[in-house]
Parts: C-alpha cells; sequence; structure tokens
C-alpha cells in the first residue's frame, strides 16, 4: 500500500504512527507531495482526493482512502486486533468521541490558528484569512488543553487505560502546538506527564 503524504505535517503524523503501532511501516511506500508548493492541487492528485489534503492511503487494488480517522480505522481493523479504535461497540464509541474532541478542540483549533491568523503557508496556499476566527479558534485549543489535563485525573490515556487513537490526534495537535508557539501550560502537569510517556513510544519517532 502506498502513503502520499507530506512528512512532518499533523495529519500525515498520525497515520506514521498508527502504522508503527501496527507494525506497517515496513509494507507501506511513501510518496511525498510536496504541499508548500501546491502538488496537493494538481488535477493528478485531485484524481485520488478532490478534496487536495494529505495524507491518502492507496491499496494494492486502487481504492484510495482519505480522512486520516478513516485511513486509521482501515489500518487498525486489516492488522491484527483493532486496540487503537476499539475492540468492542462500548469502546469504538468513547474511543471515537474523545478522538473527535481532541480533533476539533485542538488540532483542528491550532489548525485555524496557523492557517488564519499567522502567515500560514504563504500568500499563495492561504488565499483566504480570517485573523479573528484564527484567533479566537487559539482560545478554543488553550480551553481544551485544560479540559485534556482535567481527563488525565482519572485516566492514563485519553480515552481510558491505553494508547488510543485519541492519544495518536493529541500527539499530532500538540506538535502543532509546538510550532506555533503554544505551550502547555505548567500549570497542566497531568498532561506535561502523559506526553513525556507516548513520546518515548517507538512510533512517536516515526512520525518526526
Amino acid at each position: 500500500m502506498k502513503i502520499y503524504e507530506f512528512k512532518g505535517f499533523p495529519n500525515p503524523a498520525r497515520v506514521r504512527i498508527a502504522l508503527a503501532e501496527k507494525g506497517l511501516i515496513d509494507e507501506t511506500e511513501f510518496v511525498h507531495v510536496d504541499v508548500p508548493k501546491g502538488e496537493h492541487k494538481t488535477p493528478a492528485f485531485l484524481a485520488k482526493n478532490p478534496s487536495g489534503a494529505v495524507p491518502v492511503l492507496e491499496l494494492a487494488d486502487g481504492v484510495v482512502i482519505s480522512e486520516c480517522s478513516a485511513i486509521i480505522d482501515y489500518l487498525d481493523h486489516a492488522s491484527g486486533e483493532a486496540e487503537l479504535t476499539g475492540k468492542n461497540a462500548k469502546e469504538r464509541g468513547v474511543i471515537g468521541m474523545m478522538q473527535r474532541k481532541i480533533e476539533a478542540g485542538l488540532l483542528d483549533a491550532v489548525a485555524a490558528y496557523f492557517h488564519h491568523a499567522t502567515e500560514g503557508l504563504g500568500p499563495d496556499i492561504e488565499q483566504y484569512q480570517n485573523k479573528g476566527w484564527g484567533e479566537r479558534q487559539r482560545n478554543v485549543a488553550i480551553s481544551t488543553i485544560h479540559w485534556m489535563d482535567e481527563v488525565l485525573s482519572h485516566q492514563a490515556y485519553m480515552a481510558g487505560d491505553r494508547f488510543t487513537v485519541a492519544d495518536i490526534t493529541a500527539m499530532a495537535g500538540f506538535a502543532f502546538a509546538d510550532f506555533v508557539n503554544l505551550d502547555i501550560p505548567e500549570s497542566c502537569s497531568r498532561l506535561r506527564d502523559w506526553r513525556t510517556r507516548v513520546s518515548a513510544r517507538p512510533s512517536a519517532q516515526v512520525a518526526a
């Protein structure tokens, strides 16, 4: 299988971590898509993903899957027990809920701040910006960070007692937050401890 990506970007990092957790890195061909130069907007790439976003998974039979959550769900179920996305209905519900809250409140919020309230990827890519919206989303991210610290007051990981896709999304969100100089407050000690633990996982090194 192939993964079309721009290495180092948050969403490709999520898929790389999932691949490493599932032991699938060596079975994957990575295809570089030069997003800063607009390669994700070319007809050839848009034929694979009309949304013009990376990553994209292409299977050996030609089937194409885009959107991180869908890609990771496929990977989790295609190889071994589905531990990242949930082993049963209850787990899938809880993990899916937490993953989406973190995706919207942290990763997407930081992305909105980056693309709207900073120079982002430059004028050739950032054809519309709303600085007020970007600043508002920065505040959403800060509120989410404090909520995540509270979540960790009664469990070891974002969705319970083990590492899941919710943690993967949080890892990517904080990597992006680092890039825009949005730090985890000193008062969020549980979240800081969590980040130290997950950053030590071998899969975290694959995403760098």
